[in-house]
Formats: structure tokens, C-alpha cells, sequence
């Protein structure tokens, strides 16, 4: 299996195995899905983390107001009984004033908090290095265990407006946000390796060859934005070691020159009829008084 570590600019994402014989217009979208599944899982991390500490989320038109004008607008509505999480809740009142006050109590925080960090596990950047490659599977199986446990937690469902729900229900709007400029669309993003363009229409083999034990570092680009800038030929760890190996080779050559010391004469390897004697059998010869 060809083994591609794809980057988004110079940090690293995740590894991805695949044949040689794989269409380049199967390839993208495929890579594509699983970058973009990894943002929403890393979007959900933040928001439920909030949700277990402030509850759901207030609608649009009541985010940022005080409980007096909330109240004084008659904004309250019912759905906050409605979408009360099990095992009732602790006032918890969120700074930000986005989200309604009413947090899981510890049990069902505990829940939320240890789901969200094993699916940011299963997605980690680290994997790269651990040599575990990802899937579209594994996204979505981090997905379904998100929304598990918020079902465990909120059982009645969250509000339509929560961003949790959205994200679930793939109607997130992320149109305006920092967000937005990570997301890349299946039909125009682009795939570089080696400074090329891996070209729509054609193969993977078409450009790495026909051995199926290929590792290669492989770029997601989005349309429009030239090439990426090619990988360095040392990393950083490669980079310290030969600076430390050149400074430990010029501090020698320094004491050889300073050295006058001349004892090594007397070795035996420096004896220039030392070969001589050996073989005329008079080596090692000692005399007692």
C-alpha cells in the first residue's frame, strides 16, 4: 500500500493509505472529507466542552443580553425545560453569555468531557507520528460517539438552534468565521507532491510509479492558491544534529592544533622497526640485572 502523509501547509494532518492504481479524482475528495471531518470534530470538542460547563446554547437573539432584558423582551421561551440534561443541573452562569447557565451536573460533565477527548484521540495529529493512518470510518465513528453521549446527557435532544445539533445535522453556518477558511470543497481542492500538481483525470502511478511501498509527503491546497512551499530536506532534529556534530569535530581539529604533546611516540605502533624485530623474533625482550 502506497502510505501519503498529507499536510495543509507545513503541519502535518494525518496519514492515509491507498494503491497506486487509485484515480486522482477519487483520491482528493476522498482526503478531503477526511480533512474537513477532522475540523468538525476539533469544532465539536470546543462546543461541547462549553456545553458541559454552561449548558446549551442560547438562540441568536437572546446571546449577549442581560436576564433583565431577556426578560423584559419576553424572549424566554419553553425550551429550556424541554432540553434540561438528565440528572438534573448546576447553575454555572457562562461569561460569554452564549449559553443558558444550566451545565450537566459532574456525572454527566464526566461523560461529555472523556467522549470529546477519546474522538479527538481517534483524529490526533499525533497519529502521524505514532504511524497510524486514519480513514473516512474512523471520522465518522468519532462522530457517532460525540453524539452518543450528548444523546446520553440530553435525552430529549438539543435545540435547534445549538451549534452542536447543526454540526450533527450537517447545517452548520460557518460563513463569516475563522473557520470557514479551513474548510476545503471536494471539487476544486488540489493535491501536490513534490512541487507538482497531482492533475485531475490522471492516476496516482502516473506520478509516483508503480510501487505499491511508496511513502511520500503529499500537500491539500485550495484552488487558486499556487503551489505550496516544498519541504525542507532536514528537519529541525536533523538540523541540531549536524550543527552539534560540526561543533564537536571543530573543538578537535582546535586541540590538535594547540596539542604538543608528543607521547605517543613511545607506542609501539609508532616504532618504525617494531615489524622488523617482530619478525627476526626479538620482540618483548627483557633484560633482568
Amino acid at each position: 500500500m502506497v502510505k501519503l502523509h498529507i499536510k495543509r501547509g507545513d503541519e502535518s494532518q494525518f496519514l492515509y493509505e491507498t494503491t497506486c492504481s487509485i484515480e486522482i479524482n477519487e483520491l482528493i475528495p476522498e482526503l478531503v472529507r477526511i480533512y474537513n471531518g477532522r475540523l468538525k470534530i476539533e469544532r465539536l470538542n470546543y462546543e461541547i466542552e462549553e456545553l458541559a460547563k454552561h449548558g446549551i446554547s442560547l438562540p441568536p437573539n437572546m446571546q449577549g443580553l442581560t436576564e433583565e432584558q431577556i426578560s423584559d423582551l419576553r424572549l424566554r421561551d419553553d425550551w429550556e425545560d424541554k432540553c434540561s440534561p438528565s440528572g438534573g443541573y448546576v447553575e454555572t452562569k457562562d461569561p460569554l453569555t452564549k449559553r443558558n447557565g444550566r451545565a450537566p451536573n459532574e456525572k454527566m460533565s464526566e461523560v461529555l468531557n472523556r467522549t470529546r477527548q477519546e474522538s479527538m484521540a481517534i483524529v490526533s495529529k499525533d497519529n502521524v507520528k505514532a504511524d497510524v493512518c486514519l480513514t473516512m470510518d474512523k471520522v465518522q465513528a468519532a462522530i457517532d460517539q460525540m453524539r452518543g453521549a450528548v444523546m446520553i446527557v440530553y435525552p430529549m435532544g438539543l435545540p435547534p438552534h445549538d451549534p452542536i445539533r447543526l454540526e450533527f445535522d450537517l447545517q452548520e453556518d460557518l460563513s463569516g468565521t475563522q473557520a470557514s477558511l479551513q474548510v476545503l470543497e471536494e471539487d476544486t481542492a488540489q493535491l501536490w507532491w513534490a512541487g507538482k500538481e497531482m492533475q485531475r483525470g490522471k492516476k496516482l502511478q502516473d506520478f509516483i510509479g508503480k510501487n505499491e511501498k511508496t511513502k511520500l509527503i503529499a500537500k491539500l491546497q485550495k484552488k487558486g492558491q499556487g503551489a505550496p512551499s516544498r519541504e525542507q530536506a532536514f528537519n529541525e532534529d536533523q538540523k541540531k544534529q549536524m550543527m552539534a556534530h560540526a561543533y564537536r569535530k571543530q573543538e578537535e581539529l582546535k586541540k590538535l592544533e594547540s596539542s604538543e604533546d608528543d607521547h605517543y611516540l613511545n607506542s609501539s605502533w609508532a616504532d618504525p622497526n617494531s615489524l622488523k624485530r617482530q619478525f627476526q623474533g626479538v620482540r618483548d625482550i627483557k633484560w633482568r640485572p
